[in-house]
């Protein structure tokens, strides 16, 4: 039996003594059928591994392969895109790269979210769009000019773009495609916002003027020969044409990495867009939220038009739809945000946050006295007002009184610093050129800014940082004074200024007394009342937030002052 088999595959073999074995011409006619065979089935299975049917057999590609196949690309092979044209040794890697993706199919252990790199050579290569760079500028189908050379030759805002990071890799029924968020990106993020914005290369770099003449109301507009004639920007009329801010959050990281030392280059942004952008050719959304854009009507645009009724609103006169107050009134309580918080940062200035802020309390805790004529509301608007009802409702009938003292104590202490102000600058209009001069300015400027702070944020918010300020308002001055040789009024007699306030401007009036009859400072007992009798808190205490007074650290020189010998 296994004779005649070996004889039927032109193998003759003789089993009688020692094993001899010849091939007979059969055997190579049917080893070279088969080898041809297998090459046949293997260059077919290599071909049709390269074609969308074959990509599409992974369910995960299902998405992918719908948008491709809805595309403009739909007759271009996945291949033709994913791997570029390159040399033999780049192929053969490509192909290790499949043939590991299938792998991991069949083994389970694939990703979810399938990720493939488009190379710009893949786009360019000749007979696809080898002659895009040397069209010059483009009109879209939307009406945007675009020129591909200066944003694929040149590096944009420190990044180099790929074609990819405007042509989307997979879109909702497309592939491929542009996606105008990735413009958005570049030519709006930290350009400013409303009547501010200002965004790279301007309107007018992507935008032709319309030329078309139409009606708004009773008026005829043409917005190319008004906006040539009186020469206003856009965004004098479009103020909400750009929505968003296109951050990227540190959580979108966690969708691709989970190595702590790739996290901690969150925020170096240079080898962030070298590496994705740049290396990779991943597309900007990918990490950055959606920034939009768009036609938005004027300003007068959404009132009633001439002789139409208008709508009654619920309430009187909200603000019309579409219109944002913040485009024109902008930082309004910047100042007293800050004072009450005590976070004011930008003038040197330490964390100092007032109780009622420490407490909760919102601005509608003391911001509830509206204007006796409330009828009158209905076109100048309602802002509730400050009141000492509010100290009495939360605190008791012990409190009348404290608001309006407060504010006048802060009044007085803000005129005698002002009055010490303008005394130095006109001591320093007067001082020669030098370094005592510009050391004397920059004091006074920095007073100055203090003083504006109390007086703007209404130091009323936060009374313990706006001593702290204005205390060092006039060390400042008192500074500049020396440098100038200038006599500078005295402001100490303000409480605020000589560190009195607690006393006069609250515990004298609510009861509250002094801690202790005696202290003990450095191993020695000390008359802490009589010594709060004669002198201001801060002469021993920095002052800080409600109910926290340390020791000066410079207490011991402080005390050498009247007790030398001690």
């Amino acid at each position: 039996m296994l004779r005649r088999l070996l004889e039927a595959l032109g193998v003759q073999a003789d089993f009688q003594g020692p094993l001899k074995v010849r091939f007979s011409r059969r055997f190579y006619l049917l080893l070279g059928g088969w080898a041809l065979v297998a090459f046949c089935l293997l260059l077919g299975g290599v071909k049709y591994s390269e074609s969308p049917t074959f990509c599409n057999s992974c369910h995960i590609m299902e998405p992918y392969y719908k948008a491709w196949k809805a595309s403009k690309h739909n007759q271009v092979a996945c291949i033709d895109c994913h791997y570029p044209p390159a040399a033999p040794k780049t192929l053969l890697w490509k192909k290790f790269q499949a043939f590991s993706q299938v792998a991991k199919y069949v083994t389970r252990t694939y990703s979810s979210k399938p990720f493939a790199e488009v190379e710009d050579s893949s786009c360019l290569r000749s007979g696809c769009h080898s002659q895009r760079l040397l069209e010059g500028k483009v009109l879209s189908k939307t009406g945007i000019k675009f020129d591909h050379r200066p944003h694929l030759i040149g590096v944009r805002r420190g990044r180099q773009l790929r074609c990819v990071s405007c042509h989307s890799q997979v879109m909702v029924g497309s592939h491929i495609e542009v996606t105008y968020d990735t413009c958005y990106l570049c030519h709006f993020k930290g350009k400013g916002e409303g009547r501010g914005l200002k965004p790279v290369a301007g309107c007018l770099a992507c935008h032709d003027l319309p030329a078309k003449t139409f009606q708004l109301g009773n008026m005829r507009y043409n917005h190319k020969d008004f906006v040539q004639r009186q020469g206003v920007s856009c965004v004098n009329c479009h103020i909400e044409a750009v929505q968003g801010k296109g951050e990227a959050p540190k959580e979108r990281c966690f969708t691709c990495h989970n190595q702590p030392e790739k996290l901690e280059r969150y925020g170096d942004t240079p080898f962030l867009h070298e590496n994705h952008v740049t290396k990779h050719n991943i597309a900007c959304l990918h990490c950055h939220q959606e920034m939009r854009h768009g036609f938005t009507e004027g300003r007068g645009s959404r009132l009633p038009a001439p002789g139409a009724a208008p709508q009654q609103p619920a309430a009187p006169h909200p603000p019309a739809v579409g219109f944002e107050c913040s485009y024109c009134h902008q930082g309004t309580h910047a100042g007293q945000l800050e004072m009450y918080t005590g976070k004011a940062a930008p003038l040197g200035l330490p964390d100092m946050p007032s109780p009622m802020h420490l407490a909760r309390v919102d601005c509608v805790g003391c911001h509830f006295d509206a204007k006796p004529d409330g009828h009158l509301a209905e076109f100048s608007g309602q802002t509730a007002r400050a009141a000492e009802k509010a100290c009495v409702q939360c605190h008791g009938l012990k409190f009348k009184g404290i608001w309006e003292g407060t504010s006048a104590e802060l009044q007085a202490g803000l005129k005698q610093v002002s009055a010490k102000l303008d005394a130095a600058k006109a001591a320093l209009a007067k001082a020669p050129a030098g370094k005592e001069r510009a050391s004397a300015a920059s004091a006074v400027s920095k007073a100055e800014r203090y003083v504006l702070f109390v007086k703007d944020s209404h130091g009323e918010h936060n009374i313990y940082l706006a001593s702290d300020v204005l205390r060092r308002a006039d060390k400042a001055l008192a500074g500049a004074g020396g440098l100038l040789k200038a006599d500078l009024p005295d402001a100490s007699a303000s409480p605020l200024i000589s560190g009195s306030y607690c006393a006069t401007l609250c515990h004298e009036k609510v009861g509250v007394k002094v801690p202790a009859e005696t202290v003990k400072v450095f191993g020695k007992t000390l008359p802490h009342k009589a010594h709060s009798e004669l002198a201001a808190c801060t002469q021993c205490h920095e002052l800080g937030a409600h109910k926290k007074a340390p020791l000066r650290k410079d207490l011991k020189s402080v005390c050498a002052g009247c007790h030398p010998d001690q």
